[in-house]
Formats: structure tokens, sequence, C-alpha cells
């Protein structure tokens, strides 16, 4: 599964994920002490999500872009193609598909800030990860 903070209440956020019955929040964010939700810093989203749903919480930047790519898209309102390619090279290149273990995402929901996942590297991600692995891999976004 995946997930974004941003244009979502508290509430919203964290119902859909115990909803969807998500056991791990596994945060690809490269910045993960983000001002954009209240929420969504790491040491309070850790906090959050054991005490309201039981759901565990890892960070994990092996799968997040780095700030050069980010600040082309964001900062300079860079081109997705663009940002998507140098992304899913950055992931080969990185050789995540080896270095993170399927079982990882089992019951697990990637997160970052984008509300939709069209334009969001979580998405990215877990479309990457679905082409290499040899295990099936459902993508659900919340």
């Amino acid at each position: 599964m995946t997930i974004g903070f941003t244009k979502t209440s508290a509430e919203g956020f964290f119902t859909r994920l115990v909803r969807a019955g998500v056991k791990r929040v596994i945060d690809v964010r490269l910045n993960n002490t983000s001002q954009l939700a209240g929420f969504a810093k790491a040491a309070d989203l850790r906090y959050f999500l054991e005490s309201i749903g039981g759901i565990g919480y890892r960070h994990e930047p092996l799968l997040a872009p780095t700030q050069d790519i980010l600040d082309a898209y964001k900062k300079e309102k860079g081109d997705w193609s663009l940002y998507e390619r140098r992304f899913l090279a950055l992931m080969a290149a990185r050789e995540v598909e080896r270095r993170i273990d399927p079982a990882t995402l089992e019951d697990g929901c990637l997160l970052c800030s984008e509300d939709k996942p069209h334009h969001c590297h979580r998405r990215l991600v877990a479309e990457y990860l679905g082409r290499k692995w040899s295990v099936p891999l459902e993508v659900r976004h919340l």
C-alpha cells in the first residue's frame, strides 16, 4: 500500500491506515522531519502510529530521492518525466531490489508527503519493486 499525508487530517490519515490493516509504515521521505503536517514528523508519527493503530514505523531513505533530484523537480519546477527517469535510475544504481527484503512491505504502506500517487516517488518505488522482485506485489493507494 502507499499513502501521502498532505491535504488530509490526522483522523483521515490514521483511519485509512487502520482500516486497511497496515502493520508497518515505511517512510520513504528523504527528510522525515517535515512540517507539512504536524502529525507527520518522524518522532511524532512513530508515536501516533503505535498508539492509534499498533502500527510499526521504519524510515527507509534508501527508497528516497537525493536532494538534487528533489530540488530539480520541486524548487526548480522541473519536468515530472525527467524526475521519474532520474529517480528510477537512482533506484537501479542503488540496487534497492536486492537491499530491501520483500517481507518489509508485507502488510506495509509506503509513506511520503504527496496526497496523490500519480506524481509521487512512492508509486515509482512500488512499481519498480513489483517489476524486480519474483514475488507478486499488489499495490493499493490509500
